[in-house]
């Protein structure tokens, strides 16, 4: 037995020895990289049909859990979708709307859409597919189903899903507000939320990105919005770096993605997008994780950066009208 303790010992040290080397080198940081703790578990459906302001729709919580529906809300709002992205194929095409909605704002969790450009899209289902697009933190169920979607996906599928999102027109479902406090939160669906009970707490060098109605946005609905707060003086900070590159730790980034952050060409915009997920593609970019035909360019821009940085610069494109 004590041969056994010890033996298991030795990989137990090695992790934690590890766990600590990482953080002293700055690992990922968690408030962006939000994950399901283990005991996590889906409150059960009592069959009640489930409503969102403004729309006589309604759907049951295993309606809104089933991967191969996207709630359709308000079809008003958004040209006729494809079947691509209204239901997916069974039984691995999951519909492209149940993550990103119908519309494709999506979430903190997932990537907003809406007015990217077609060619970037399918160049990013194709970095999943190959395995050049990953994640720095395995968060389970988003990258797991993102990976098997993009195996099993045809060649007409993606670009029927690439053409009708970047028809829509761009939009922002976050307001960002510098704070010195923010709501004490915890991850639910691999994105925070703030506790019922309404306690605060510093924000220290943290983004804290949450939905102004949790039920509205579980639910689904496109029109959902969030709240991100960011430390106070990030937003003016980010704006200098983006402008200048900071003395030389990167480069301006209005050369590629245009003087308004709003894209260029093929390049995406990133104004106005989630900036717990712009926070996270910078961190991918310069550790490796993202390896796609953009990494190219963005590992070197990206490689004096630290998470600081990362959060300013996100605090500010995310600030931009789109």
């Amino acid at each position: 037995m004590k041969i056994l303790v010890a033996i298991l010992a030795v990989p137990l040290l090695a992790a934690i020895t590890t766990a600590s080397f990482a953080q002293s080198v700055e690992g990922p940081p968690a408030w962006a990289y939000p994950v399901n703790p283990p005991d996590f578990k889906l409150s059960p459906d009592d069959g009640t049909i489930r409503r969102v302001p403004h729309s006589t729709a309604g759907y049951t919580l295993t309606q809104l859990r089933d991967r191969f529906i996207s709630p359709d809300w308000h079809p008003a709002d958004y040209p006729t979708r494809p079947e691509i992205v209204a239901r997916g194929r069974k039984p691995e095409v999951f519909a492209c709307g149940f993550c990103h909605r119908a519309d494709g704002p999506g979430g903190p969790e997932n990537a907003n859409l809406t007015g990217l450009p077609a060619a970037y899209i399918i160049q990013q289902l194709a970095d999943f597919k190959s395995g050049a697009r990953k994640g720095s933190v395995d968060r389970g169920n988003p990258t797991i189903l993102k990976a098997l979607l993009a195996k099993a996906v045809s060649d007409s599928e993606v670009q029927a899903a690439a053409a009708y999102f970047s028809s829509i027109k761009p939009r922002s479902i976050v307001s960002v507000v510098e704070a010195s406090d923010v709501p004490k939160t915890y991850v639910t669906g691999f994105h925070l939320a703030a506790v019922k009970s309404g306690e605060r707490e510093p924000i220290g060098q943290r983004i804290i990105e949450v939905p102004d109605d949790l039920e509205q946005f579980v639910n689904r609905d496109t029109r959902a919005r969030f709240t991100a707060y960011v430390p106070v003086g990030s937003i003016q900070k980010g704006q200098a770096l983006a402008a200048d590159g900071g003395g030389g730790k990167t480069v301006q980034c209005g050369i590629c993605h245009g003087p308004d952050l709003k894209g260029l060409g093929p390049i995406p915009g990133i104004a106005g997008r989630s900036p717990s997920y712009i926070v996270r593609q910078l961190y991918d970019f310069k550790h490796g994780a993202r390896a796609g035909i953009g990494s190219a360019l963005m590992k070197p821009t990206v490689e004096k950066l630290s998470v600081e940085d990362m959060l300013n610069l996100a605090a500010y494109a995310a600030s931009l009208a789109p």
